[in-house]
Formats: C-alpha cells, sequence, structure tokens
C-alpha cells in the first residue's frame, strides 16, 4: 500500500534534476501513504516523471521497492495496492520464461503487463491498485484503477503537463498547479456529500473512474485523453438477470461461504502485523469469523464506542469478539475526543467531504494502527445484498403512489409542503415526502431523496449541477426489482465516491492498509447473480450473508436494530460545535469567499438553532467546504 504520483511532459522541456524535483515534491506529498520509504524514476528524454511512498506489506526488503523497472526494461510501473493472486500469475509467467528477483506483488504486476499488456493483465488480476506504467518503448503514459475503485486515481492537465496522484494534495504540489474551484462540483458537494466522480473539486481535474484505464502519449493534448472501461459494476448487474444462480438457497449460501472464504484467504497475505475492523454487525462480524476460521491465532480486532448510546456499537463488537476468540481492542471515546478529530478532516479528506462517520472512520483506524499494519473491512454488504433501509422504503413508498397518475402527484405537493410546517417528526415527513411525491419513477424518487440541498445551483453562487451517473436515471443498470436498481447505481456512486473514499483516506491517514474482502470482484459477480429473492427474503435484508453468519455466530449476538456508525452532529452544531460553526457560516464571511448564497444558508443555520428543523446533514456539506477552503 502506496502513494503514487507523476507527471508528463511531452515537450520534453526540463532537465533529469528538474523533472526529478518536481516528482520528489508530488510524492512527498503523500507522505503519510507510504512512510516507510520513497523513490522516484525520471526520463528527461522522455519528458516522464514519477514518484513513490511505499507502506511495506508484502516483501520489506529492497525488492519490492518502487519505481520498479520491468527485467526487460520497457516498463516502469508505480503502483498503489494489492494484487492478491499475484503467486498464481507469477507462476503462468514462469512458463513464459520469467524469472523473479524478489516475491513482491509489485514485480509480478510489472513483469504480467511487460508479458501480456495492460487490459490482459488486468482482466487477470484480483485486487485493489490504482497504477501508473510507462511504455518506455512506445513513450507512452498508462493509468489504471480496479474494479470497484478501492484505490483512488486523480489525473488532469496543467497546462501542457499532464500530472496524476493517489490524491489531490500530489497534484497540487505541482508549481504549475492553479486551485481554481469547480463551481459545479462544489454543486454535487450539497447534493451528496461528496463531489461525484468523474469531476473534483477542482477545475480541470478528474477522478478516474473504478474499473477504467486511461492513456496518454507524446500526440495527446489535454483534450484528447479518455478513459475506457474493461470492467462495469452496470454490466455485471445486467448480466446476472440473464446468467442467473439456478440452484438452491442452500446451494447459494454454500457457494457464498465458499467464495468469501477464499476471498478472506487472499487477503491475510502479509509480512506485518494483520487485524480487522469489528462494529459487530452482519458484514464485519461475518469477515471476522472468517479469518478466525482459518488462523491458527487469534485476530486482533478493533472497534470504538461512544458515550452517547444512540451511537454505540461496542457492546455488540465485545460480544462477537468473545464468541469468535479474538483478541479484542475497544476505545470508549467521548464527544470531546471525537469533536478532536473535526480540524484534521480538511486535510485528511484533501477535497471537501462531509460523510460525519469520516469521524469515527477516523478513530478506529487510527487504533488499529497502533497495533497491526492492514486491516479488514466489512465494507460493501450492504450494497451487495440490499442492507440499508432506504431501499425498502422508497420501493414500499413507489408502490404505494407510483400507480396515481404524475399530475394528482404534483397536485397534492403543496399539501403536502403547508403540512410540512407541523414540529416533529410528522413535520419532517411532510416535507421529505413533498419533494419526491411529483417524481417520474422509482429511480427519480430515490435520486431526489438520495439528495441533501434539492436545488444547490440555487445556492451555489455561478454553479449547477454536474453530469454524472447518478443524475441519469435513464442510464441505471436494468434488474428485475427496483430495490436491485438502486444497489446498482449505489454500487457505481455512493460506494466508490464515499464510503470506500472515507476508508481509503482515514487508513492512509494514519499508515494503514484497510482490506474489503466482500468487494472481491467474484463475490460482487455472484452476488449480482443471484435472484432477489435471494438477497431480501421476508423482509429481512442480507439474507445469503446472514445465513452464512449463522454457521459461525448465534444469530441472538446478530439479530438487532442497525446502528449508525456516526456522531451527534444535531446536538454538537447546537452545543459545543456552535461557534466554530456561526465563524463559518456567518453572512460576512459567506459574502467574502463568494460561493454560497448568503441566505438560504443562513436560513437553514437559524431554523435548526431554533430547534425547528433538523438541517445538520445540509449544514454539514457547507462546513466541511468552509473548513477545507480557509
Amino acid at each position: 500500500m502506496c502513494g503514487v504520483a507523476g507527471l508528463f511532459d511531452p515537450a520534453r522541456r526540463q532537465s533529469d534534476h528538474a523533472l526529478r524535483a518536481i516528482a520528489a515534491g508530488m510524492g512527498q506529498a503523500l507522505a503519510h501513504r507510504g512512510p516507510d520509504d520513497q523513490d522516484q524514476w525520471v526520463d528527461a528524454s522522455a519528458g516522464i516523471g514519477l514518484a513513490h511512498q511505499r507502506l511495506a506489506i508484502i516483501d520489506l526488503t529492497s525488492g519490492g521497492r518502487q519505481p520498479m523497472t520491468s527485467s526487460g526494461g520497457q516498463h516502469v510501473l508505480v503502483f498503489n495496492g494489492e494484487i492478491y493472486n499475484h503467486l498464481q500469475l507469477r507462476q503462468e509467467l514462469a512458463t513464459t520464461g520469467v524469472s523473479f528477483r524478489g516475491h513482491s506483488d509489485t514485480e509480478t504486476l510489472v513483469e504480467a503487463i511487460a508479458c501480456w499488456g495492460l487490459e490482459a493483465t488486468l482482466a487477470r488480476t484480483n485486487g485493489m491498485f490504482a497504477l501508473a506504467v510507462w511504455d518506455v518503448a512506445a513513450r507512452r503514459l498508462l493509468l489504471a484503477r480496479d474494479r470497484l475503485g478501492i484505490k483512488p486515481l486523480y489525473y488532469g492537465w496543467l497546462g501542457e503537463q499532464f500530472v496524476f496522484g493517489s490524491e489531490l494534495k500530489a497534484l497540487a504540489a505541482h508549481p504549475a498547479f492553479d486551485a481554481v474551484i469547480d463551481r459545479d462540483a462544489l454543486c454535487s458537494l450539497l447534493q451528496h456529500s461528496y463531489v461525484a466522480g468523474p469531476h473534483s473539486i477542482y477545475r480541470g481535474i478528474s477522478k478516474l473512474q473504478p474499473g477504467h484505464c486511461l492513456t496518454v502519449d507524446a500526440n495527446d493534448t489535454p483534450s484528447t485523453p479518455t478513459s475506457t472501461s474493461y470492467w462495469s459494476v452496470k454490466d455485471v448487474a445486467q448480466r446476472g438477470v440473464t446468467d442467473c444462480f439456478t440452484g438452491t438457497s442452500d446451494e447459494a449460501v454454500e457457494q457464498l461461504d465458499r467464495l468469501l472464504a477464499e476471498a478472506v484467504r487472499m487477503r491475510l497475505m502479509a509480512d506485518v502485523p494483520l487485524g480487522a475492523f469489528l462494529s459487530g454487525g452482519v458484514d464485519s462480524s461475518a469477515i471476522v469469523a472468517l479469518m478466525q476460521r482459518q488462523l491458527d491465532h487469534p485476530v486482533r480486532t478493533f472497534s470504538i464506542g461512544f458515550e452517547e448510546p444512540r451511537y454505540d456499537e461496542a457492546k455488540y463488537a465485545r460480544s462477537v469478539a468473545q464468541h469468535l476468540g479474538t483478541e479484542h481492542t475497544e476505545l470508549m471515546v467521548t464527544s470531546a475526543e471525537a469533536r478532536d478529530v473535526i480540524p484534521r478532516l480538511p486535510a485528511l479528506y484533501d477535497e471537501p467531504f462531509a460523510d460525519s462517520s469520516q469521524i469515527p472512520t477516523f478513530l478506529v483506524a487510527q487504533l488499529a494502527r497502533e497495533h497491526v499494519t492492514v486491516a479488514l473491512s466489512g465494507d460493501g454488504g450492504d450494497e451487495l445484498f440490499g442492507g440499508y433501509d432506504r431501499y425498502s422504503f422508497i420501493a414500499n413508498l413507489w408502490r404505494n403512489i407510483g400507480w396515481l397518475p404524475r399530475g394528482v402527484r404534483r397536485g397534492v405537493a403543496p399539501l403536502l409542503r403547508a403540512a410540512g410546517c407541523l414540529p416533529g417528526r410528522r413535520g419532517r415527513q411532510c416535507r421529505t415526502l413533498a419533494t419526491m411525491i411529483g417524481a417520474a419513477s422509482g429511480r427519480h424518487l430515490y435520486r431526489d431523496a438520495h439528495t441533501h440541498w434539492k436545488n444547490p445551483a440555487s445556492v451555489v453562487i455561478g454553479g449547477d449541477v454536474p453530469d454524472s451517473q447518478f443524475q441519469h436515471c435513464e442510464n441505471w443498470a436494468r434488474r428485475d426489482h427496483l430495490t436491485e436498481e438502486l444497489m446498482a447505481i449505489d454500487f457505481e456512486t455512493y460506494l466508490p465516491d464515499d464510503i470506500l473514499t472515507k476508508v481509503d483516506r482515514a487508513s492512509m491517514g494514519v499508515g494503514l492498509e484497510a482490506r474489503v474482502p466482500l468487494l472481491d470482484h467474484r463475490v460482487v459477480e455472484f452476488a449480482w447473480s443471484l435472484p432477489f429473492e435471494m438477497k431480501v427474503r421476508a423482509g429481512q435484508t442480507k439474507w445469503p450473508l446472514r445465513r452464512v453468519l449463522d454457521r459461525y455466530v448465534p444469530r441472538t449476538l446478530i439479530e438487532r436494530p442497525k446502528v449508525g456508525f456516526g456522531v451527534p452532529l444535531d446536538t454538537w452544531l447546537r452545543g459545543p460545535l456552535r461557534d466554530w460553526a456561526e465563524d463559518l457560516l456567518s453572512e460576512s464571511r459567506l459574502r467574502r469567499d463568494a460561493f454560497f448564497h448568503p441566505a438560504p444558508v443562513r436560513e437553514k443555520w437559524q431554523q435548526h438553532l431554533d430547534g425547528t428543523h433538523d438541517w445538520h446533514y445540509y449544514l454539514w456539506d457547507i462546513l466541511m467546504f468552509q473548513a477545507w477552503y480557509t
């Protein structure tokens, strides 16, 4: 696990020394991702400079050092991630005559690319990665990101120079970087709490999308390179309709158990201490149970607890850990300790990011890093097996109102808005329903419901909602059930841009590698082959995953209401964070910075303080930008 960065100047205007200095500066900005080693590779005759910051996980010797050149000298690689099946790939490569100098997966990867080419290599890999490879003979730079977007990669043109990096701070370290805020991307932040890919908060800088490659050669200009897809969640989800699993429910559970056990086994590969996050929920408990089954010593597990009971999962994690016999470490966190993380968030997340569970995620990563260098995580189970309550809420709501003509539903909206003046939960429900009831379809209903600021262009000065997959409901994956279509679009957007971004930045911010077995692409492809009735049965979500877990953990330890991994922002903003928020949301500051129209922001802030409305999600979006920009 590492940080990668680089630049390509096709005009070849700089010396080796200048290229190395720029590349080194870009790499140093990522030192937190790779504190163990650093190096650069440059070729002024080609205008290329590559930088790498290393967190040593496999082959701790210099044999795993990057940038790494293939044995034939034709390819140079910088790589962030892990290739879990690299030993199998080595065996295949050995039959072609390739010999190896060390035992790192980086060497396997660069030799595979040299032998088979990039796309053929990616098709063979099981792993998480963001990589850049320089083809010496063709004078061509190739970028690629893993299928699910577990690892990040940003890129763009600074004048006539192409740059890339694991985080935006690497690009910002280039002397030609011009930090112009993309106001359309700011609208995206206000909608989703994150900037939806392929956009970034900076104009002209993009995120390479999950499952995509990008090629840049000496003849390219800023308007030329376009990324191509080599693997797509949408394709996998739609293929599952025609290529559907035909076995029994028991056979489905057995196959899921086998696939997950194999995915976990592969992710136990490490030359450093390894553990797991444990919340006591279905997903993390299943991962830890499968880890413990395959190890001859107790798994190191980590959880945090909060003094606020509605956010505290520690007792559930403790019970599961005791049953499985793990070596469990638990940290009880006070509200003050959690709030102390807030000043670190702008630098940690690099672009404005407003999912408030970023706070406990960082705290548990920080705790784990005190004991291990790698931690397995249970992320992905909700999107794979329909675990979020919002899926059933939208599906049931559309079933109840979708049969009415749209004009009739639109006519009811003013009445609901009027009822929104009622205090408490009833008023909130009426206000929410009023914004959704005129939706053209269940997909549109979800799109409108699953956003914060409904009209961000009226809040962001000079901004408009940017084009993204989430906006185009007609392009979402087609499945037999609305719930599955909502799961698929979350898999394409919310999972990589929110969940995986949150985990990557929190873990890498403390030099911890997080691995995600549920997002092994074979598990994902199998889950999408299952009919809906095998995922959600009799109202119970994650049915096959729960049945796998039944084999290892008593159901009484797991069957409980879902607890959000969050913090009480609503009350904090009215209490200990009030002065901090008031400063960032003051009319004078809003007018001075000139990103937001003050009136709608101030209105929601005052209503939140008065207790007539709970706008903490909306306000946190604004606050995270303001804190980041300051």
